[in-house]
C-alpha cells in the first residue's frame, strides 16, 4: 500500500540542474562561511530527501569527499605559497630562499590566522560549489537528461552525458568484476588481480561503447533535413552572438561590481537569442521522444527556489559587499545577512513539495536501470 500522498515520479532532469546551478551561482557571490554552510546543508538534505535509487545517485558523497581534499589543498598552499598577510602569525614554517626572477613567490615562512581563515574561506566557497554539482548529479537521471537536449545540441549532449556517467558505470562494472572474481575463489588484491580486474572493466566499456553505436545507428541517430546557406548563417549568427551576450552577462552577475539590473539584462537578451538560434537550428534536427518528461508546477518551483538564491545574494552582494565578503584584515565575525540566508533556506523546499521518486521494491514500471551483469566475454577475461 502506498503510503504517500502523492503520486511517485522523477523529477524533471533540468529542473534539479537548474536549481543546484543557480545555487552555484548563488555560492559563487559571497565568501560568508555562514551562507556558503547553509547551502552546503541544503543540497545533502535534498539529496537525502529525493535521491533516487541507483548506482548514479551516490556521486553526492564522492563530490563532498572531492570538496574536503581541495579544502585542504587549498589551505596548504596558502601556508606554503601564500602571499604574506600581516596579522597574528600561528606558525613559522622553514623558508626558503628564492632567485631574483620569482620575486613575489614564497616558499614557507610565517603563516598567519587571516591567511588561514581567507583560505578557509575561499576553500568553503569551492565546497558548496561541488557540492551543488554533485547534487544535481545525484538527483537528476542523465538518461532522461539527455531526452530533455534540444536536438541542435544532441550530439554534444550525448558527450557530456556520457562523460557524467563514466565514473558511476565504471564503479559498479567494477563491483560487478570483482564478485565474479570472488565466486570463482580468486583473490581481488595485488597488481596481478587489478591489472585483470581493470582488462575486464575497460573490454565491457568497449562492448557497452560498440553496442550504444550500433543502437543509434539503427535508429536513425544524427539525421538532418537540408537546409540553405543562408539559413545556417543566419541560425550560427544568432547562437554565437547569444552564447557571448551569455558569458559576458553570466560574468557581470557574478561580479560583485557589476550592476545586478544591466547584467540581467544582458544574460535575458542573451537567452533569448540563443534560444531563438536554438529554435531554428532544431528544425535541421529529424528527432523524436518516446514518453516525454512533463514539466509541472514542482519543476516550475524547484527551478524558482534556486533562483531565488541567486538573485537574493547577487543583489546582497552589490548592496552589502561587506557582508557577503566578510574581512579577514582585521579580521572579523562574519556577520549573518538575513535576507540571502531566508532565500537559501527557501531553496530546501523541494525536499518537500517535490513528488517523492519511486521505490524500486514496489513498483515495477521503474525507470532506473542499473547496468547490466558482465557478460560471458567478461567473465572470462576476468
Amino acid at each position: 500500500m502506498n503510503q504517500h500522498p502523492r503520486p511517485e515520479r522523477f523529477l524533471h532532469p533540468v529542473a534539479w540542474w537548474l536549481w543546484a546551478l543557480a545555487l552555484a551561482a548563488a555560492a559563487s557571490r559571497t565568501l560568508n562561511p555562514i551562507l556558503l554552510t547553509a547551502i552546503i546543508a541544503v543540497a545533502a538534505l535534498v539529496v537525502a530527501s529525493r535521491r533516487p535509487h541507483a548506482p548514479w545517485a551516490g556521486s553526492f558523497r564522492a563530490f563532498m569527499w572531492l570538496g574536503l581534499f581541495v579544502l585542504l589543498v587549498r589551505v596548504g598552499f596558502e601556508m606554503l605559497f601564500g602571499a604574506p598577510i600581516p596579522g597574528t602569525t600561528v606558525m613559522t614554517l622553514p623558508e626558503l630562499t628564492l632567485p631574483s626572477w620569482m620575486a613575489g613567490t614564497r616558499l614557507g615562512g610565517e603563516v598567519t590566522l587571516e591567511a588561514l581563515v581567507l583560505a578557509l574561506y575561499s576553500g568553503l566557497q569551492l565546497v558548496a560549489i561541488l557540492a551543488c554539482v554533485g547534487a544535481a548529479n545525484s538527483l537528476a537521471n542523465p538518461t532522461r537528461l539527455l531526452k530533455s537536449v534540444p536536438g541542435a545540441l544532441y550530439e554534444a549532449g550525448v558527450a557530456v552525458v556520457i562523460a557524467l556517467t563514466l565514473v558511476p558505470s565504471a564503479l559498479v562494472h567494477l563491483g560487478q568484476v570483482r564478485d565474479a572474481r570472488r565466486l570463482r575463489g580468486r583473490s581481488t588484491r595485488g597488481l596481478r588481480a587489478s591489472a585483470r580486474i581493470g582488462g575486464a572493466v575497460l573490454t565491457g566499456a568497449l562492448e557497452r561503447s560498440l553496442s550504444l553505436a550500433a543502437a543509434m545507428d539503427s535508429r536513425g541517430f544524427g539525421r538532418l533535413r537540408p537546409r540553405s546557406r543562408a539559413e545556417r548563417r543566419i541560425t550560427a549568427s544568432l547562437t554565437t552572438l547569444g552564447l557571448v551576450v551569455v558569458m559576458v552577462g553570466g560574468y557581470a552577475l557574478l561580479d560583485a561590481g557589476t550592476s545586478p539590473v544591466l547584467s540581467s539584462a544582458m544574460l535575458i537578451g542573451g537567452l533569448m537569442l540563443l534560444g531563438l538560434g536554438m529554435h531554428r537550428a532544431n528544425r535541421r534536427a529529424v528527432r523524436t521522444v518516446y514518453r516525454p518528461d512533463p514539466w509541472r508546477w514542482p519543476e516550475t518551483g524547484t527551478a524558482i527556489t534556486g533562483l531565488t538564491a541567486l538573485v537574493a545574494c547577487s543583489v546582497a552582494a552589490y548592496l552589502d559587499p561587506a557582508v557577503m565578503l566578510p574581512m579577514t584584515t582585521p579580521l572579523v565575525w562574519p556577520e549573518l545577512p538575513l535576507v540571502p540566508m531566508i532565500a537559501i533556506l527557501v531553496a530546501a523546499t523541494p525536499a518537500w513539495f517535490t513528488p517523492p521518486v519511486p521505490d524500486p521494491t514496489a513498483t515495477s514500471d521503474l525507470d532506473v536501470r542499473t547496468v547490466a551483469a558482465p557478460r560471458p566475454a567478461e567473465q572470462v577475461a576476468a
